[in-house]
């Protein structure tokens, strides 16, 4: 268990809540609009009633458990997940370990032993769609019936809706998957993001002019966007640059291993020098500019990363100015 979320301390022991808690139960995958409107209302019953805000999550994902081959790619790594959630008002991040053993209490024991012994709930808050305990047997009926007796007030957090439908984290990974990362950033409430490690690749982008940093994602249960060429922001440990983003496979040089690699625009070094190497970039993927295809030529290839660079440049510039994308631009589908 994680102590407060905002706090860069080592974690501490939740406390025991003696006036009781706000709570909230669920993965959080993403932590998009949705739940973030579940953790505003904790922190307007937090502040009425003077109780803490606690937010009970699991490590890893349920699915990743009980049936691996099911499990989602994650929006957010257990990391990033605490990162998000320190830059908002909750006052503690309870990550429960899920096992086996925990996914077989029913839901009565769930709510007895973790949310009224060990967190004191008063409040509970859950989205509209939560589900919980053995198969998720347990919802909004069941908890509302629970509270009555065990003494705690339930609230329902309806669904918000955007790009033409209720926010979900499922419909995030679709539009991810098809690499659609403006829908993913109208669900998100932020641009999606990757974070990888820098690797030695084959050099053929410095030797065509654009030379790339070949990134590692060692995160496994991350979720990789569709192939296709992205224009991101890029987080250095120097800095943050604009940049061009490969994503698949090299079919203009068959025989060549699909990659992960980005060109920095107006980086200073030639990307060569052991500076990068196994250093750790974070990438907020901004929009996709177009998919992989195999060129006839290297000359055509080179033509169009040249275009790819213009249209980035454009694109991030915009970026910057608005912050945002309207919402009316996105094509997020249920």
């Amino acid at each position: 268990m994680e102590g407060r979320a905002a706090r860069s301390a080592p974690p501490a022991p939740v406390p025991r809540f003696e006036r009781g808690s706000v709570v909230t139960v669920g993965t959080f995958d993403g932590v998009h609009l949705g739940h973030r409107e579940v953790l505003r209302e904790m922190g307007r019953r937090a502040r009425r009633t003077g109780r803490p805000s606690v937010l009970v999550t699991f490590r890893p994902h349920p699915l990743q458990v009980l049936r691996p081959k099911d499990a989602p790619g994650l929006l957010t790594s257990s990391i990033e997940k605490k990162e998000i959630l320190a830059q908002s008002d909750l006052d503690y991040a309870v990550f429960l370990p899920f096992t086996r053993a925990l996914a077989r209490y029913t839901p009565r024991r769930f709510v007895e032993e973790i949310l009224v012994a060990r967190m004191r709930v008063r409040d509970l808050v859950i989205g509209y769609d939560h589900g919980f305990g053995r198969g998720r047997s347990g919802d909004a009926g069941t908890l509302d019936a629970m509270g009555t007796e065990l003494g705690f007030d339930v609230q329902v957090v309806p669904p918000i809706v955007a790009g033409g439908g209720p926010v979900s984290s499922s419909r995030i990974r679709k539009a991810l998957l098809a690499g659609d990362v403006r829908a993913a950033h109208t669900g998100l409430g932020r641009p999606y993001s990757l974070r990888g490690v820098v690797v030695r690749g084959d050099g053929r982008g410095r030797r065509l002019g654009f030379p790339t940093a070949n990134l590692e994602i060692r995160d496994s249960s991350k979720l990789i966007p569709g192939e296709g060429i992205y224009a991101v922001r890029a987080g250095l440990p120097a800095g943050t640059w604009d940049g061009a983003l490969h994503i698949g496979p090299r079919p203009t040089f068959p025989g060549s291993r699909a990659s992960i690699e980005v060109h920095l625009l107006d980086y200073g070094a030639d990307l060569r020098g052991a500076d990068l190497y196994g250093a750790e970039i974070r990438l907020d993927l901004i929009e996709r500019l177009r998919e992989v295809r195999s060129f006839a030529s290297v000359a055509e290839l080179v033509d169009r990363m040249s275009e790819d660079v213009r249209r980035a440049r454009r694109i991030l510039a915009e970026y910057r100015d608005r912050q945002s994308f309207p919402q009316t631009r996105s094509r997020m589908t249920p």
